[in-house]
Formats: C-alpha cells, sequence, structure tokens
C-alpha cells in the first residue's frame, strides 16, 4: 500500500502550482517508562526509534510533551517532516498518545509506522506489514481502538520464548539475553534502513528483513 497521494492533474491552459507538497509522518516506538524496563523485550521499539533520531541529524533531541503523552522528536526529512515519539503511557495505553499527536499534527493512520516487539517472531527477524491483529500485543491493541489498524507496522521479533512454559507476559518483560543485546547494533542498523526507505521512498516496504545473518 503506497503512502503517497496522486497529484492533481492541473488543466493545459493553467500554469501547475502546488502548495503544502510537504507530507507529515509519525514514527511510533513502543515500550515502557522507566529504568527497570531498559533493555527488556517488551522495549524494542524504544530502542529502535532512539537510535534513529541519535543518527539522524535533521531530528531535534528528545522533548518530553506531557499535553501528548509522550517524549517527542521531530524534523525535516527531504520533502517529508518527521514526527517520531515514544508514548509515556506505558504500553497497555498507547494509543491515548498515537491518537493525541495525530490529532494534534493532523497526520492520518496512513502515513503512522509504529515499531514495537513481536513474540510470534523469532528473535533475528523483522518482518513488515499493514494493518492486522495484535497478536497478544496489548500496545498494538490500545493504538488499534484508538486510531483502527490502517497504519503501518515494524514486527521487531523476540520469540521463540525460553522456557517455553514461561508465561508470555513474563517473558516479554524480562531482558534480552548478552548474546542478543549483542547483535542491537546490527538490528538498530536495519530499523534504520527500513524507516529511511519509509521516509524517502513513501511507503512501508513489503518484506522480511533478517538482521543476524
Amino acid at each position: 500500500m503506497s503512502f503517497l497521494t496522486n497529484r492533481p492533474q492541473a488543466a493545459d491552459n493553467l500554469p501547475f502550482v502546488s502548495f503544502g507538497a510537504t507530507t507529515t509522518k509519525l514514527i511510533v516506538g513502543l515500550g515502557n517508562i522507566g529504568a527497570e524496563y531498559d533493555n527488556t523485550r517488551h522495549n524494542i521499539g524504544f530502542v529502535t526509534v532512539d537510535h534513529f533520531v541519535e543518527h539522524t541529524d535533521e531530528l531535534s533531541d528528545w522533548v518530553h510533551k506531557k499535553d501528548l503523552s509522550c517524549h517527542l522528536s521531530s524534523g525535516q526529512l527531504g520533502q517529508t517532516r518527521v514526527v517520531v515519539i515514544k508514548p509515556t503511557t506505558f504500553m497497555n495505553n498507547s494509543g491515548t498518545a498515537v491518537q493525541a499527536v495525530m490529532s494534534f499534527y493532523k497526520i492520518p493512520s496512513e502515513q503512522v509506522v509504529v515499531l514495537h516487539d513481536e513474540l510470534d517472531i523469532d528473535f533475528g527477524s523483522i518482518r513488515l506489514r499493514i494493518g492486522g491483529s495484535p497478536a497478544g500485543n496489548n500496545g498494538i491493541k490500545s493504538i488499534n481502538q484508538h486510531i483502527g489498524e490502517n497504519y503501518g507496522r515494524i514486527r521487531i521479533g523476540i520469540g521463540p520464548k525460553n522456557p517455553p512454559q514461561i508465561d508470555s507476559a513474563q517473558f516479554v518483560l524480562q531482558k534480552f539475553t548478552a548474546e542478543q543485546q549483542a547483535a542491537f547494533p546490527d538490528l538498530t542498523r536495519e530499523t534504520h534502513s527500513i524507516l529511511h526507505e519509509y521516509v524517502y521512498g513513501g511507503s512501508l516496504p513489503h518484506d522480511t528483513r533478517s538482521f543476524i545473518l
């Protein structure tokens, strides 16, 4: 699904003048606020957008927007205005912040992409899609309830559960293993590349990526 809109056709005898050509895109990283959640599996969305902001010169430093329930960074990348947020609502209420920012900046759901953990995907893989069910992720469930399902998702694998019998809610709040944390540079480079393709290419690629070869 393309996030670009068709340019209107001007009559042959009239000059074409384009106003308001800048598109605004919203990038959302999901996680839980607080040092105790650092490097936990549920916070991989925070990890990836932190890297994207830190390594994109055009984006501002994070600012706490209490009225929008998030930490926010923004900037102009080419013809696209980019707003990046980390909700401060905790995972289960992420949709509150997403809806508030969309309303404030007048961003349609088609121009939103969310980075989040996915238990059904093995660590080492990233899958991209538009819409779909939450698959047990309460952050995505909250966003779907607030804005519907017509937005992009960058699903970052954190599975499989180990041991298999562990409760899923407990597993996602555990920290990544040392070996997995060592792979973060590969992971964040891959998500950084995907986000740049999204911003400059106009749409979310439809494929599966591997950041551990």
